[in-house]
Order: C-alpha cells, then sequence, then structure tokens
C-alpha cells in the first residue's frame, strides 16, 4: 500500500522593502480611519442646570427652566445683553401714530420641529393663551392691557392696547412669551421652533439636544450637540466644570465664584444686573399686618455688613426697592435708606406688642448666596430681639409649587429684567399673580399706572423717582444688594456672551474655537 505523499509547504520571505511598504499602507488606512472620525465627530456643548421643575413655557420661572425652554422655543422679539429689543421671530415691526397698535412681521419659512410651518395664528394663539384670566397665568395681569391680537396676513400680526405702554415691546419678550404652535394641549411637548430639538429628557438627569438644522437663524446653533446637566447641589456643579465634566455653569454663589477665578482652562464672567434678593414680610397677616414690624426689621438690618460679607463686596447697594443703579435715568441715586438703628427697632417691636421678643421662620432657596444672607439676617436681627429659624430648601422646591408666596417670611431671588416696570406691575400692585408679600396700595397702584403708560419721558422719571421714595418709607421688603451674575465656561468655546437673567443667554451662539 503506498502512501499518500505530503507536501510541505515552506514559509514565503518577503523582501523587506515589501514589509515596509504594506506597513505603511495599513498606517495610511487607519490614519484615515481615525481622521475621517474626527472630521465626521459632533461637537458638544455641556451645560451645568440647576434641576427645572416647570416645562410649560406659561408656567416657568427659574432660570434653568427658561433656560430649558429658550432653546427649545423662540420669542417673537428678544432682548440683547445690552437691554434693546431685537428680531427674533419678528423680523420688523411698526407702531401707528397713537401709540396703541403694534403691527409685526414674521420671518418666512420657519418651521416647527414637527414639520409643520410657522404661521401668524401660532402667535395670537400663544398670546391669547397667556393674557386669558380664566388659566389663571403669571402672565394675565402683564397682557390686561391688550384690547385685541388678531391676523392680518398669514405672517403679520397686529396688537392693538387698551392704553398707550411704552414698554410694550418688552412685555412682549417677557420671559414666558414663548411661541407655541396654536391649538397645542401639552405645552410640555418641546415642540418649539428654536436652535435645538429635543431627543430626550431624564427629569432628574439631563436633556439632550441636537441642533436643529432648519434653523432660520443664519450660522446658529453653533453646536452639534446640547446636553443639560441637572444638578441638585450648586458646589457639585462648580466641581463639575472645575473638573472637566461640563464646559459651561452659569449662576453660583459668590465663594464658588471667587475659587474659579485663574483657574487654568477655565474663563470667568461677571455681569453687572437688576437681579436682586428680597427678604419680605407677609402684609395680610400677623405679624406683619402691623406695619411697624417690617418698619422694625429694616432698621435691624445692616445693608452694608450684608454686601460686605455675603456678596464679598460685588454688585451694588440696595435701598429696598427693585428700581437699581442699572436703570441710570430712572434710579434716584439720591435718596438713601434710614441708617441701622437697632433700638429704634426695639422700641417699634414693642409697641406692636412684642416687646418680650418675636419668633420668625425664614425660608429660603438653596441656591445663591440666599442661605448666606439668611444667616447673617438671623445674627442681626437677633441684637432686637427677633428669633429666627432659618429653613434652606431646594430652589425647585421652593418655587416648583408656589410655596413661597404661601411662608410668612421669606428670601426670593428675583432675576434681572429690562425695564423697570416689570417688577412694579407683577409683584407690588394689588392682586399682581407674584406680590408675594399680599401688598396693596391703591396710591402706589396710581404712581405705578402712570409710570407705565405715560409716552412723556420726564413725567415717568419723576415719577418712578416718588415710587422709590414710597417703597423706602413705606414698603412691604428689604432689598440689601443688586448681584452681579456669574458664569463660568470652558476655554475652548467662544461666543459666551452671558446675559443679566442667565437663563435667557444665547447659547446656539456658542461654538468650539
Amino acid at each position: 500500500m503506498m502512501s499518500t505523499p505530503i507536501k510541505i509547504r515552506k514559509p514565503v520571505m518577503w523582501p523587506s522593502y515589501k514589509i515596509r511598504s504594506l506597513l505603511i499602507a495599513v498606517a495610511l488606512i487607519l490614519a484615515g480611519l481615525v481622521l475621517g472620525g474626527l472630521a465626521s465627530a459632533q461637537s458638544s456643548l455641556r451645560v451645568a442646570l440647576e434641576i427645572p421643575v416647570q416645562l410649560d413655557p406659561a408656567f416657568a420661572s427659574s432660570d434653568s427652566e427658561i433656560a430649558v425652554l429658550n432653546n427649545v422655543y423662540d420669542y417673537l422679539v428678544d432682548v440683547d445683553s445690552g437691554n434693546n429689543i431685537i428680531p427674533r421671530l419678528a423680523s420688523s415691526w411698526t407702531v401707528s401714530e397713537d401709540g396703541l397698535s403694534y403691527t409685526f412681521s414674521l420671518v418666512e419659512g420657519v418651521k416647527f420641529h414637527d414639520g409643520s410651518p410657522l404661521s401668524a395664528e401660532d402667535v395670537v394663539w400663544t398670546f391669547d393663551r397667556l393674557r386669558d384670566p380664566e388659566l389663571e397665568l403669571p402672565t394675565a395681569n402683564l397682557y390686561s392691557n391688550i384690547a385685541s391680537i388678531e391676523a392680518t396676513g398669514p405672517l403679520e400680526v397686529r396688537f392693538t392696547l387698551k392704553d398707550t405702554n411704552p414698554f410694550f415691546l418688552y412685555d412682549l419678550s417677557d420671559n414666558h412669551a414663548l411661541i407655541l404652535k396654536a391649538n397645542t394641549e401639552d405645552a410640555t411637548n418641546f415642540n418649539g421652533t428654536g436652535p435645538f430639538v429635543v431627543d430626550s429628557y431624564s427629569p432628574e438627569n439631563r436633556m439632550e439636544l441636537s441642533a436643529n438644522r432648519e434653523y432660520f437663524m443664519a450660522g446658529k446653533p453653533g453646536v452639534d450637540k446640547l446636553e443639560l446637566i441637572f444638578f441638585s447641589d450648586q458646589v457639585a456643579a462648580v466641581e463639575a466644570v472645575r473638573g472637566g465634566q461640563v464646559d459651561l455653569v452659569m449662576r453660583m454663589p459668590t465663594p464658588l465664584f471667587v475659587s474659579l477665578q485663574n483657574q487654568p482652562g477655565l474663563e470667568t464672567v461677571a455681569v453687572p444686573t437688576n437681579g436682586f434678593d428680597l427678604i419680605r414680610l407677609r402684609a395680610d397677616r400677623p405679624p406683619g399686618n402691623d406695619p411697624r414690624v417690617m418698619q422694625a426689621l429694616k432698621l435691624a438690618t445692616d445693608r452694608e455688613a450684608i454686601r460686605e460679607i455675603v456678596t464679598l463686596g460685588f454688585g451694588a447697594p440696595g435701598k429696598d426697592t427693585p428700581i437699581g443703579p442699572l436703570y441710570e435715568s430712572y434710579y434716584a441715586a439720591d435718596l438713601e435708606v434710614p441708617a441701622r438703628d437697632v433700638a429704634k427697632a426695639r422700641a417699634l417691636l414693642a409697641e406692636a406688642g412684642y416687646g418680650d421678643g418675636l419668633r420668625l421662620e425664614l425660608h429660603t432657596p438653596d441656591s445663591g448666596d440666599r442661605p448666606d444672607l439668611a444667616v447673617i439676617l438671623k445674627e442681626q436681627w437677633a441684637e432686637a430681639g427677633v428669633e429666627v429659624d432659618v429653613l434652606v430648601e431646594p430652589e425647585s422646591v421652593y418655587y416648583g409649587n408656589n410655596g413661597w408666596l404661601e411662608v410668612d417670611l421669606g428670601i426670593t431671588g428675583w432675576g434681572s429684567r429690562p425695564i423697570p416696570q416689570f417688577y412694579l406691575d407683577v409683584m407690588l400692585v394689588c392682586g399682581a399673580k407674584w406680590n408675594e408679600a399680599a401688598f396693596c396700595e391703591e396710591s402706589f397702584d396710581e404712581l405705578v399706572q402712570i409710570a407705565g403708560s405715560t409716552l412723556n419721558e420726564e413725567e415717568r422719571i419723576a415719577t418712578y423717582r416718588e415710587i422709590q421714595a414710597f417703597l423706602i418709607e413705606q414698603g412691604p421688603f428689604i432689598i440689601p444688594y443688586f448681584f452681579p451674575q456669574f458664569g463660568v465656561i470652558s476655554d475652548q468655546f467662544m461666543g459666551f456672551d452671558m446675559k443679566a437673567f442667565p437663563g435667557r443667554t444665547d447659547l446656539a451662539a456658542i461654538r468650539p474655537k
């Protein structure tokens, strides 16, 4: 039996030059793959925000809520960082000679994220909703002066007012006035016209968005992906930007901002604002229904010490009125609050029936410098016989269920607005939606009405002065300072122009360097 021969194949020996050629070819292929991957890599901006609670634009109030919505929807008109009205969905507008009619032309070709076109009817429906008193929205008072809104063309809208309002364009840029699709049943479905489209949303964690490729503003957005990462703790958010886990943080306590200055890889920004922290006592029930109690608290407060200790000297002094120095000609710089007088404060409390002392609970959100402010107030007021228990709550909880409106004594952080009339209309006139002090004085309301309707600038300046004098003497709250806004961003980005109300900052303008 013959065996089948076995052929043994010898290994092929390649010349060295062929081996080198093969290695070079493989290297070029791999390099191409890597470079191609880099070329197709998507740019991303990661922003730290506090946890938003209310994402129906009509009810949203906190910075984080407005920041989310400002990237999903658009305003009819916007306000730039210099407090100037600028176009957004409205390309242009005209005002009638009598100041009662405003006609807006809308940008052509704008689409909602579901692909449907923007029309004048969407604008009409949005503002009719915002001004409907039966819906009890916080904007009902703001827009109560509107007599009618009508679509005068497919892309033209006319607003007719009952009385003149020199600030009407600013009213249309109110935080809540984001344009929804007409007849929207669920105002939290994120179907906007804005620069980013919502891909996913985890309420306690994050929101992931992608660039709206059909956005009508040229060159925006500047990144392919926007990741909004929610933090319940501001210290954690700051540590995240310090460690490179996020690229941008807006709003933070002063000490944390100072700790980030000169940090390698980060750029810090401080913007002067008319934002303020307000301490108020409800005036419609004891002990605040006796004006002497609020006067005593004012006299027991050392405002300059607060500004130096709490804000480390940043910002501007407050004078118990929301009309601050940022408003220039409207600000009465020569008016002063009474000097601190602890003995007089004690005497007023005794006259009000609290000669043996007064005990109060002071409620405050956990954001910004407000917890530190509460502690300083506790120490200062103790000298006048007022014992304070400080209760700190997460900002989302404090504002989310309107608990801040119900407490007797509370601290509220009011964001900066482009005009002073906003504060008077929504927090001080009788029955205003956010009149947290339950303050009501008809003579004061008359001054507010004049300031908000006259077309005579000199009369308005004089009226605002009267308003400030009234609040210093009889107002229901303490405003110890106007705070700046702080922002920190990775130095790998450009185009960051933080606004006085950080939630209105144009994140779509930020792009990689």
